[in-house]
């Protein structure tokens, strides 16, 4: 009996990590075929990604719109990270119960679509002359109420008593936060930046809506223009997904670990 379950459960396992893994070898596969096989269904790798390669780069200026990827998602993580780890470790360490209003209030501003703030947001920066800016891509999520919450669950399993000492030897709070807290703190900032950088990166509405500029477009962006079109070339389509994907996989397996523990943390403080 014991022999059966544990057969069942490798069983499920197998078969959910083929239908996880089953999308990412597709699309590398249909990346390597042309338009003709990818509706075809064919699963199989050919000699087309050159093809696909030259005829990407003739259509869409992809390094240009990887390098504002990279460059607003890098800013943005960076940026926030700062802000909203400031923010939860004030909010747990001088606690009291106005924070903990605030901090409802911040909670609920979650359950608001963005899309519902989209055109005051878009009046308020041409108003001001900031589209097609990195700051029109970065300030409206700066500081999301997420990760205030994940900062400030991480905090409230950091012990008081230390920051009570590092008060009496003279150190000032930011010395402490900087010194003390954010050294403890390594797998939390893991997963906000696994977190962030994603969102940052996969972003597609906003950007769309402020970065008026041929010159400011984002893989995302680049991306849908693929697919639009009398004629959609689904090899070449394929190959933007691809690439538009890589960064996001690759920082995810280097972070996987520490995500992991930062997450559990998070909930067990």
């Amino acid at each position: 009996m014991k022999r059966l379950r544990l057969a069942v459960t490798y069983l499920i396992l197998a078969v959910a990590s083929f239908l996880s893994v089953f999308p990412l070898y597709w699309m590398i596969a249909a990346s390597t075929n042309n338009s003709t096989d990818v509706l075809a269904g064919k699963l199989t790798f050919s000699t087309n990604l050159l093809a696909n390669v030259t005829k990407l780069f003739a259509q869409q200026d992809v390094g240009r719109a990887f390098a504002n990827s990279v460059f607003y998602s890098v800013i943005l993580c960076a940026l926030s990270l700062a802000v909203c780890s400031i923010a939860g470790y004030g909010f747990e360490i001088f606690h009291d119960k106005i924070k903990d209003c605030l901090m409802s209030v911040l909670l609920l501003a979650m359950m608001v679509p963005f899309a519902a703030t989209l055109i005051p947001l878009f009046r308020m920066f041409t108003a001001v002359g900031l589209q097609s800016t990195w700051l029109a891509y970065v300030l409206p999520t700066l500081s999301t109420p997420f990760l205030i919450m994940l900062f400030r669950q991480s905090a409230r399993s950091f012990p008081t008593e230390i920051v009570d000492a590092a008060r009496i030897d003279g150190l000032n709070e930011f010395v402490i936060f900087v010194r003390v807290f954010v050294p403890t703190m390594k797998s939390t900032y893991a997963a906000a930046t696994t977190v962030t950088f994603m969102n940052a990166w996969n972003s597609y509405l906003w950007p769309k809506v402020i970065m008026m500029s041929d010159k400011s477009q984002t893989m995302p962006m680049l991306v849908a223009n693929l697919s639009s079109g009398f004629s959609i070339d689904y090899g070449v389509l394929m190959l933007g997904v691809l690439i538009c994907s890589l960064p996001t996989g690759i920082l995810f397996l280097i972070l996987q670990k520490n995500f992991a523990n930062g997450v559990v943390g998070a909930v067990k403080g």
